[in-house]
Parts: C-alpha cells; sequence; structure tokens
C-alpha cells in the first residue's frame, strides 16, 4: 500500500512528535516542520496528501501560510485541517481557506477521522455512521 503523506507544521516539538507517532501507527508518512518559514519549500520538495497546521506560529502564522498555499497552483488544491487553541481559530482558518479545523487539546481520535475523511481513506457511508 502507497502510505498517504502528511505534512505537520507547529511550533511546539511535543506536538509534532505525538501526531508524527500517531500517524506512523496508523500507516501514513509523516513529515514534520517547526520551522514555519521552511514549510512552502517543505510542501513544494515533498508534494504532501495532506496538511496538518498550527494557527498561531512565530514569524509566519498558519493564516499566513495558508493563504500562500491557497494562492499558488501548484499546491492550492492540498488538503489543509488547520488546528488552534483559539478561541476564533476556526473563523480565521476557514476564511484564509482551511478545508477543517480541530480545536486544541484535540482527541486523536477525531483527528485521525478527519484526515481520513479528507484523503478519502472513509467512505461517505462510515462517514455518515459516525
Amino acid at each position: 500500500m502507497n502510505n498517504k503523506q502528511i505534512l505537520i507544521c507547529d511550533d511546539n516539538q511535543e506536538i509534532l512528535d505525538v501526531i508524527e507517532m500517531m500517524l506512523t501507527m496508523h500507516d501514513f508518512s509523516a513529515i514534520t516542520e517547526i520551522d514555519s518559514t521552511k514549510l512552502i519549500g517543505k510542501i513544494r520538495e515533498n508534494k504532501p496528501d495532506l496538511i496538518l497546521l498550527d494557527l498561531w506560529m512565530p514569524l509566519l502564522s498558519g493564516e499566513q501560510i495558508l493563504r500562500t498555499i491557497r494562492s499558488t497552483d501548484s499546491m492550492k488544491d492540498i488538503p489543509v485541517i488547520v488546528f488552534s487553541a483559539s478561541v476564533h481559530g476556526d473563523d480565521i482558518a476557514f476564511e484564509a481557506g482551511a478545508d477543517d479545523f480541530i480545536s486544541k487539546p484535540f482527541d486523536m481520535n477525531d483527528l485521525l477521522f478527519k484526515i481520513n475523511t479528507h484523503i478519502g481513506r472513509i467512505s461517505e457511508y462510515e462517514i455518515i455512521k459516525n
């Protein structure tokens, strides 16, 4: 099976480590990036199937990165799930072009369900059932 590649960007190494471990356990290929200024280059280099993006990071925010992704032809169709502890994070994320949002702290099963939904590993029947 060809593992789907998920790119994760967060400025917290512990969050990157936990998500990477969870994704690997579920047959995903995980790529992590702690430095938001390097993310666009990583996307171009790796062409991920999905991006997990923290909203609030130093230097370049997730919102700025997401707007760049959505305005770049070679990246604009990559599903992006934004996560944040911000009260209005979902509004900011969807306005910037996010495909989905999850609040921090998040449940790993919820995150995994959203990932599987956006990369097509879950059928419409399973989505309705849940």
